[in-house]
């Protein structure tokens, strides 16, 4: 059961995780895949239909925290920022916070 809407949790294959994100293709599956390993979790994607649903091990885990709270960096140690996670936008500039621009 979930707290918020923005922290639910499932069993995917057997294992119990926190959701990260559900219905996306298999591009932004690689892409959500290869960031959050990056950054030290385990991740585990199941196929629903013709999309995937893809979660954490870590329970704790909680996405809308974890990039506003800037725990998240991509390949090269850059902050992301929102706008990257829905890859709309770059990373967050060093020391430049979402609310400032």
């Amino acid at each position: 059961m979930a707290l918020n809407a923005n922290h639910t949790f499932e069993d995917l294959d057997g294992i119990k995780c926190s959701i990260v994100e559900k219905k996306c293709t298999a591009e932004r599956k690689i892409f959500i895949e290869d960031l959050l390993k990056g950054n030290g979790y385990k991740v585990i994607a199941v196929a629903t239909e013709d999309t995937f649903t893809i979660g954490v091990t870590d329970v704790s885990f909680n996405l809308m925290n974890a990039i506003y709270n800037r725990e998240l960096k991509d390949a090269k140690g850059n902050v992301i920022g929102i706008k990257y996670w829905k890859s709309t936008g770059t990373v967050v500039e060093n020391g430049e916070w979402y609310w400032v621009r």
